[in-house]
This record gives structure tokens, C-alpha cells and sequence, in this order.
């Protein structure tokens, strides 16, 4: 019968520590461990392609790749370079007569001619144009005019849409219309 009230004793004793802790409530503001996001990783860099690459990646020049795969340039414009390349859209090439592209299309050295007209030996950057009047393409003994006209840049008569796309082997520069060789290149 001693263990009944030392049994009552301990557990009044119980209650009474207990009711006198206060009570976990929990943080409203609290994320649970099991719903937290993972940290953000940052997402690699895009990996850069050479100029044929980065072409065809884009979409709006299939006319120019085909020229160039017609012409036999593909190889040059995917080696080491570096070169930039003034390139027609496959608008300008539409703006182009009708029948001019096919009629280029069987006519591999004209093609070729103009094709190299709008390739630059070396990386030439727009900041480094500021500075230029002129170019020499890799169509021996044919240079591109360059004006530059507030925040417009002409290649010849071309304008420049888009500069500084760049390349494992050099630099795109995106052109409204294609630029034809003097005559008798």
C-alpha cells in the first residue's frame, strides 16, 4: 500500500513538470528538411561551335549553308581560322532576283567568288571596326567597304543586323542583304 501514494506521488510530480515547460509550437515560417528545394546550380555555358556550327544551330541561314556546302567551303570555314564572316540571312538571299540563287547554285566558282566575299581573314570584332574604311575579304584582291554611320554599320551596301556572334574559329556578323564582289572577280 507505500506504493500506491509514492506511484500518485511521481506521477502528480509528472503532470506538474509537464505542465509547466511551455509547448513546442512550430515555426510558421519553417520549411520542413524533406520539402526544401535543391540548391540552384548554375546552368554550363552553352558550348560554342565553329562558324558552319553555329550557322546551321541557328536557323536563318539554311540558303547560306547550302551555298557554302555547294561551293565545297565547309571544311575551310570549320578549320582553325580565326575568320569572320559577314553572313547573309535567308532573307537577303530571298530579296535576291528570282533565280538568282539557283542560278548561283550551278555556277560553283561565281558562287564561290561571292561566297568568299563576305569572309574576313582574322577575328574582327564591331569595336574593331570603328577604326576601319575598308576590308580584305579572302576573295583575293576584293575589300568590303565599312561606313559606319552613328549606330549603323554598312558593309558595302549591307547593313549589319546583329555583331559579335562568336565562334570556335572566329565571329559571325549577321548582314541584311548579300554583297556581290566587283565585277570581273
Amino acid at each position: 500500500m507505500k506504493k500506491l501514494p509514492l506511484l500518485l506521488l511521481a506521477g502528480l510530480l509528472a503532470l506538474i513538470v509537464a505542465a509547466c515547460t511551455s509547448p513546442v509550437t512550430p515555426d510558421p515560417t519553417a520549411v520542413p528538411q524533406a520539402t526544401l528545394a535543391p540548391e540552384p546550380t548554375v546552368a554550363p555555358e552553352p558550348e560554342m561551335l565553329d562558324i558552319v556550327d553555329t550557322a546551321v544551330a541557328d536557323g536563318r541561314f539554311t540558303t547560306l549553308v547550302a551555298a557554302v556546302q555547294a561551293a565545297g567551303l565547309v571544311d575551310t570555314l570549320k578549320s582553325e581560322g580565326p575568320f569572320t564572316v559577314f553572313a547573309p540571312t535567308d532573307d537577303a538571299f530571298a530579296a535576291l532576283p528570282a533565280g538568282t540563287v539557283e542560278a548561283l547554285l550551278a555556277d560553283i566558282p561565281t558562287l564561290t567568288n561571292i561566297l568568299l566575299y563576305h569572309v574576313v581573314p582574322g577575328k574582327v570584332m564591331a569595336a574593331d571596326v570603328l577604326g576601319l574604311d575598308s576590308a580584305a575579304t579572302a576573295l583575293a584582291g576584293a575589300d568590303i567597304s565599312i561606313m559606319v554611320d552613328g549606330d549603323s554599320v554598312k558593309i558595302n551596301d549591307a547593313t549589319v543586323l546583329i555583331t559579335d556572334i562568336e565562334t570556335t574559329n572566329g565571329v559571325i556578323h549577321v548582314i541584311d542583304s548579300v554583297i556581290l564582289p566587283p565585277s570581273g572577280m
